[in-house]
């Protein structure tokens, strides 16, 4: 049976469990620049650089991982937000890309695969892709609105070498994650069909949009619901929200995805709000109070947690919805739905 079709039984049964955050994970062990850097050689100061720890300190990632899926994670994403060819030139270390990709793949694929094989319940390995830090809709100079850092097909490329290599290393799906350009998430969409058809296999995506406010809106100004009718066409495993807030001030924009997307429904928001020194305050409980919510209304099928959240925010969220019935995914009718900023359905 295809890792899709086993998915798809499981979301069936019950509210599936992702994972919670790495970075801020990370951060709390408070490693040394020589931990990142490694044996690698590297010119330049790799703190921060969270994503090679796959190859310098996959203790670490291991242990993570191990951490989320011993309190009740379904799916472990791998540890390569950042992954990517333009992220990694930041830190001189973009021709490390695939070993990166793969490495953490692998460190997800077996942590995975043992905690299946200790208690039977399916595992899932999704290979993350973050936004990059560079945008095809908008212009990062103010004096040339229609400049562009790069262009549609060199994104699609960056976005193609992180893919092959996260599938080669054993992800079952891809996450595009954090999605705040719409046509960013479209490069993405587009080199995951080119992997599928390389591969010869299928490539089930996750697509997870971020919003910037509370108007609803990612920083393209696409709504919720454009954004969907802009993806789809991809036929997605999920579609969801992360990162942008807690749970609370996310609830209505996870409502009103859930209203219209005949896809799985996906959501892992920050453990709250930050406070003044940017750190996570929200407890498990009270994030999995909020969330409980969502299921009780029939909004989700999968949830976890972004920015600030824990393995223990990921058990206090297990048992909260222990039991709870999945969102039944909606019958939408065929009729022409357009997406702008705006979602627009022309009726016959």
């Amino acid at each position: 049976m295809s890792a899709r079709d086993r998915f798809t039984r499981a979301a069936a049964e019950r509210i599936l469990l992702t994972d919670g955050a790495f970075g801020t994970e990370i951060q709390n062990r408070k490693l040394t620049e020589a931990d990142y850097r490694g044996d690698l050689g590297l010119a330049r100061d790799q703190k921060g650089n969270n994503d090679i720890l796959a190859l310098t300190r996959p203790d670490i990632v291991d242990a993570i991982t191990r951490a989320y899926l011993a309190a009740g994670s379904d799916i472990v994403s791998t540890n390569t937000f950042s992954a990517n060819r333009i992220s990694q030139a930041d830190y001189g270390a973009e021709h490390l890309v695939q070993d990166i990709n793969r490495a953490s793949a692998r460190l997800a694929r077996t942590a995975a695969d043992a905690a299946e094989a200790a208690d039977g319940r399916p595992r899932f390995v999704a290979g993350a892709i973050g936004p990059t830090n560079k945008t095809l809709s908008l212009s990062p100079n103010v004096n040339d609105p229609g400049y562009r850092e790069i262009d549609f097909d060199g994104l699609k490329e960056v976005y193609l070498e992180q893919t092959e290599a996260l599938l080669e290393g054993g992800a079952d799906f891809i996450l595009i994650e954090t999605i705040f350009d719409t046509l960013n998430a479209k490069a993405g969409i587009v080199a995951a069909i080119e992997a599928s058809e390389r591969l010869g296999r299928d490539v089930p995506l996750m697509i997870s949009m971020t919003i910037t406010d509370l108007s609803g809106r990612n920083l393209s100004g696409h709504t919720v619901e454009a954004f969907w009718y802009a993806v789809r066409h991809a036929r997605p495993l999920t579609i969801g929200l992360n990162c942008s807030f807690g749970a609370q001030q996310l609830r209505p924009h996870v409502q009103a995805l859930a209203q219209v997307a005949d896809a799985l429904i996906m959501a892992y928001p920050n453990a709250g709000l930050p406070n003044e020194l940017g750190a996570y305050d929200e407890l498990p409980e009270q994030t999995a109070a909020f969330v409980r919510s969502w299921a009780e209304q029939g909004l989700v099928n999968v949830l976890g947690g972004c920015c600030g959240s824990t393995p223990a925010h990921i058990a206090a969220i297990a048992k909260a919805v222990a039991g709870a019935a999945p969102r039944r995914i909606p019958t939408i009718g065929n009729v022409t739905r357009l997406a702008g900023l705006e979602p627009m359905t022309i009726a016959a």
